[in-house]
């Protein structure tokens, strides 16, 4: 399915038709807590969690409430699960390993095979689940959707992928060889702003391998995990080898630190990430954290306009800016600062901002109202710095959804790196745009920068294409493509600032990441085989005839 398919049918209808059996329809949250005491009587469903094999309320006395980013409206509440609930996820993931990392590779790829299947088959209601929840225009909704998919139908190539290693006679008679073992129980800690693709990102490839995995979803829009965890167990997974737990920092910690979690896949924020890595490898866990950006694009007066302006101004405001890989700022070399900021700056004024549903919208709501708060106090610190704010798009709101959490794309000019909202990952709709001398100034302006995610450089000009490419420090690299996430057959390589750990999501990085090597030295001293020995079970084999010699 192509991730820019239109929808086949009303949105609406699937809105209200999707059989989200498991959520009914949860949709994304404030950070607040409030009591269960509290609640009263109340028809806003609980969101339930995954705990071997069933889908369960939980006892939790703690909730965050639920709210719709377009409307605020209250629509659900999510448990910050208790230690006992905790512990009967992961004691289940355990128990299933016992079995499940010596099932077949083959049978499990077969579950990752129907699995894809089930995906293709539930895909827009899931599109329209992530709409709702976390606010993105149905197009990237789809497109988040189809990127988690991909890494599924990649996980089917595990038989082939975790084959290992053989050598006979290192030594007269002796055979050494390495095989690929999974790790046991794993735990994925997943943010808000991919819903369905950064779960797929993890349990997926970590499964197919072996392992059992304890996932803790975003509380601010888990609906898309639980609804791909009901296709998962119809596809054939096992009870126990995936579980779903909500809560906050008491989970997060109760998971860097708990004995039988042998692995840790986390993506989000800097502060949480940083303090994941910590933690968790200090428990002696082997821990990948992919973290914050802050994403440049190098645009060169050689650029082709019109395809760079539509690039630019997709790649910082399309999903409200709220992806580890928009483009935050672009560096405009020599003349193409005039060239191009104004035609950039344009494109973005005629974006449509709206509800994610609503026909033609181009950028959706912002997660959170303190998401927000946020957005726009970087936007105004810039001011404040120095900074000529030429598109301003704060306190906008589309007609209908006047108690969104809006920011319309804005443009900050004369930005120098120095400047709060320059060296702050903003996390909105928001271009800060600066001035090079030359391409060397560029690369070394973002080498000085301590993030490492991604960046892209727009240029017709293929010596000045391969010098950056080999100069950049950034783990990934555009060439006329402004969002280079890599497919699955490769690694998602973010570097530096952006990430902590050895081994990358996905790819053969994610192979390894969820396996350790186990290496054999065998020798079998040679005895004195009877000729006329005949294995059991193997009598009739090579005769003419069952049970002839």
């Amino acid at each position: 399915m192509d991730e820019d398919q239109p929808c086949s049918k009303d949105c609406g209808e699937v809105f209200v038709n999707a059989s989200f059996s498991l959520l009914t329809l949860c949709l994304s949250t404030s950070l607040f807590i409030i009591n269960q005491d509290s609640l009263g009587v109340t028809s806003v469903p609980s969101v339930k969690m995954l705990i071997d094999g069933k889908f369960v309320e939980s006892k939790a006395k703690e909730f965050v409430p639920l709210t719709n980013p377009a409307t605020q409206e209250v629509i659900g509440h999510v448990p910050l699960c208790t230690p006992e609930e905790f512990e009967q996820a992961v004691q289940s993931s355990k128990e299933a390993f016992k079995t499940w990392g010596n099932t077949p590779v083959q049978t499990r790829a077969r579950v990752m095979l129907k699995f894809q299947e089930l995906i293709r088959e539930n895909f827009e209601e899931l599109a329209v689940n992530v709409s709702v929840e976390q606010g993105k225009t149905l197009a990237d909704a789809r497109g988040d959707v189809f990127r988690g998919l991909e890494v599924v139908e990649f996980a089917c190539s595990m038989p082939s992928l975790s084959m290992g290693e053989l050598m006979e006679n290192v030594s007269s008679g002796i055979e050494t060889y390495s095989i690929r073992k999974p790790l046991g129980v794993v735990a994925g800690i997943c943010p808000f702003n991919f819903p369905a693709m950064v779960p797929l990102w993890m349990y997926p490839m970590a499964c197919t391998v072996g392992n059992t995995m304890v996932l803790k979803p975003s509380e601010q829009d888990p609906g898309a995990s639980l609804m791909l965890a009901e296709l998962a167990l119809e596809a054939g997974l096992p009870k126990g080898v995936l579980n779903i737990v909500h809560g906050q920092h008491d989970i997060v910690n109760a998971i860097c630190d708990h004995q039988d979690i042998k692995a840790i896949s986390f993506v989000g924020g800097d502060g949480a990430g940083k303090h994941v890595y910590a933690r968790g490898t200090a428990a002696g866990k082997r821990v990948q954290s992919n973290m914050g950006a802050k994403n440049h694009a190098v645009v060169l007066p050689d650029a082709q306009v019109e395809a760079t302006v539509a690039a630019l101004a997709g790649a910082f405001a399309g999903a409200a800016g709220q992806r580890c890989m928009a483009i935050s700022a672009a560096v405009f070399v020599g003349d193409a600062y005039d060239m191009f900021v104004d035609k950039i700056t344009e494109k973005a004024k005629g974006l449509k901002v709206s509800g994610g549903l609503e026909p033609d919208c181009d950028v959706g709501p912002m997660i959170s109202p303190k998401a927000l708060e946020r957005a726009e106090g970087l936007i105004q610190a810039g001011i404040d710095e120095g900074a000529n704010c030429i598109l301003d798009g704060r306190g906008y709101k589309p007609e209908g959804y006047e108690n969104g959490n809006f920011l319309a794309p804005t443009v900050l000019k004369d930005v120098t790196p120095d400047m709060t909202c320059y060296k702050e990952e903003i996390f909105g709709p928001v271009l800060c745009a600066l001035k090079a001398d030359s391409l060397e100034d560029a690369i070394a302006l973002i080498n000085a920068n301590p993030y490492g995610n991604g960046t892209s450089l727009f240029t017709s000009n293929g010596a000045a294409a391969r010098k950056f490419q080999n100069e950049i420090d950034v783990g990934q690299v555009g060439i006329n493509v402004p969002i280079p996430v890599p497919l699955p057959m490769f690694s998602f390589t973010g570097s530096r600032g952006s990430f902590r750990g050895d081994l990358n999501f996905y790819g053969k990085a994610g192979m390894q990441f969820y396996t350790q090597w186990r290496t054999i030295t065998a020798r079998w001293p040679e005895v004195d085989i009877p000729k006329s020995a005949r294995a059991a079970g193997l009598d009739g084999v090579g005769a003419s005839a069952p049970g002839q010699d």
